[in-house]
């Protein structure tokens, strides 16, 4: 494993989220907002870096290496989203971004944790479908189906991405302990769904 180049490719999937998230945010309307946060998936896969949702699913059919990768790969994601929203900080936008990450952020930090993981699996499957879905659609409007509506679907149902709440997390300021929990059981599920689909492929 080369890992400066996957740490880069992990950071510019960070980036992308952050992106995504700040148009969300920004969005008064969250029809509207689910959707323009597709474009982070979208950039991610179609430049090929390195987004822990989208990778972790394949934990079914690798080996126990691949562990390591995935961390290396969360790591860089939390890197790239945490720079996204302090560049964001410094811009006019900083007071109403925070302010709406805020909520979102008092909403998870008060969640339990059996919420957190199931709600974490649910987003985990549907970022697994995306992924492998753009990796298998041969036809460009497929790839955009495949991409965006995941994304959306987890968006308005209220499913946790955990680098998706690392922007927002990193947005509010929020480094508290409960923070740091939520984003490790909330990665657990993403982990767990993201498995779903390839081990019953792999047991069927």
């Amino acid at each position: 494993m080369i890992l400066l180049p996957n740490l880069v490719r992990s950071i510019y999937s960070g980036l992308c989220i952050g992106l995504g998230g700040t148009v969300y945010l920004s969005c008064d309307n969250k029809l509207l907002g689910s959707f323009l946060f597709g474009l982070g998936l979208f950039t991610i896969l179609n430049f090929g870096f390195n987004l822990f949702t989208g990778k972790v699913g394949y934990f079914v059919n690798n080996k126990p290496s691949y562990l390591g990768f995935l961390a290396l790969v969360w790591v860089g994601n939390f890197i790239g989203t945490f720079l996204f929203a302090k560049m964001m900080s410094v811009t006019r936008y900083s007071d109403a971004l925070t302010a709406k990450a805020s909520v979102l952020c008092q909403v998870k930090d008060a969640d339990s944790p059996l919420s957190l993981l199931i709600l974490g699996v649910f987003c985990g499957m549907l970022m697994f479908i995306a992924a492998d879905g753009f990796k298998t659609v041969q036809n460009t409007v497929g790839q955009v189906v495949v991409v965006f509506l995941p994304v959306m679907v987890f968006i308005l149902s209220g499913f946790e991405h955990c680098i998706a709440d690392m922007f927002y997390f990193s947005m509010a300021g929020d480094f508290s302990f409960s923070m740091f929990r939520a984003l490790l059981v909330i990665s657990l599920g993403n982990a767990l769904g993201g498995g779903l689909i390839p081990l019953m492929k792999k047991i069927a």
